[in-house]
């Protein structure tokens, strides 16, 4: 009973300690969004003043977030990065299931070294690929349209990665009677195993809108039209050759392009959360 009473004493510094450091952490990441809201409202003479405060003396935001959507067609970038996000989600989730749960349910010759091939894809940052991608871009003639911005994503390493380790979880008597009821193994991935993985797709869906709304690197290479541009690619257009970056503008552009990403992790994050963990205790 005194170790008990011990340990519960111990946890009281404990439990502070771990708050006061994700509270440290949560400041330390929120701060640049908070800083982007406030310059996004401020005249561009309150920009750069060495006195800081959030709130201007002078509100600005009409005036940012109207030349932000007025003065680049930034609803069209905006458009362009839904149309990619999508379609690359749609492709990856058609390739990675299947290729998912045949290296977590069928068992043949080779299956391990697939697999850590697979965990080697998941080692190598895209920028380690640019170069021969864009080389058979090139030879493919697709530059510059939205193909160049969707073939180099249609395989996730990462999502096949995610989706074997939650369909390890699953019990393989799930399988085996949906065999025995007649259904393909195609009808199983599509039928039983995606439903039951719910939470890592919903996990998996915002990894890859994420990460594919706010890429640059790769869009800077494949695409010249602004037609075509994605929006942190779009939003590089605020220019002004005599005062520089457009701040106010940039800063409003940059909240608008933001914002979807929060509300969706916000309306998601519990499925997030689940399909992160599902797969790491089986």
């Amino acid at each position: 009973m005194s170790a008990f009473k011990s340990a519960r004493r111990l946890s009281l510094p404990t439990t502070i300690l771990r708050h006061a450091v994700l509270l440290c952490t949560g400041a330390l990441i929120l701060a640049p969004f908070v800083w982007m809201v406030s310059l996004s409202i401020k005249p561009a003479s309150e920009i750069f003043r060495v006195s800081f405060s959030f709130w201007p003396e002078r509100f600005y935001g009409i005036e940012n977030y109207t030349k932000a959507l007025t003065e680049v067609p930034l609803p069209r970038y905006m458009g362009n990065g839904v149309l990619v996000c999508a379609i690359i989600l749609v492709l990856q989730i058609l390739v990675c299931t299947p290729c998912a749960y045949v290296l977590a349910k069928l068992r043949f010759p080779g299956r391990d070294l697939l697999f850590s091939m697979v965990l080697i894809g998941l080692l190598l940052p895209h920028q380690v690929l640019s170069l021969p991608l864009f080389i058979l871009s090139y030879q493919l003639d697709i530059l510059n349209t939205y193909a160049a911005l969707i073939f180099p994503y249609v395989i996730s390493p990462f999502g096949i990665f995610l989706f074997r380790q939650f369909f390890k979880t699953i019990p393989d008597d799930v399988v085996h009677a949906a065999r025995l009821d007649g259904l393909s193994e195609l009808a199983i991935v599509w039928r039983i195993m995606l439903p039951m993985a719910l939470p890592a797709l919903i996990a998996f869906s915002i990894f890859s809108v994420v990460g594919h709304w706010n890429d640059l690197f790769w869009p800077l290479i494949a695409v010249r039209d602004q037609s075509l541009m994605p929006p942190p690619l779009g939003i590089m257009v605020f220019k002004n050759e005599e005062a520089g970056n457009d701040y106010g503008p940039l800063m409003a552009a940059s909240t608008l392009v933001v914002m979807p990403l929060i509300i969706a992790f916000l309306a998601a994050q519990k499925w997030f959360v689940e399909g992160m963990t599902g797969g790491a205790v089986k």
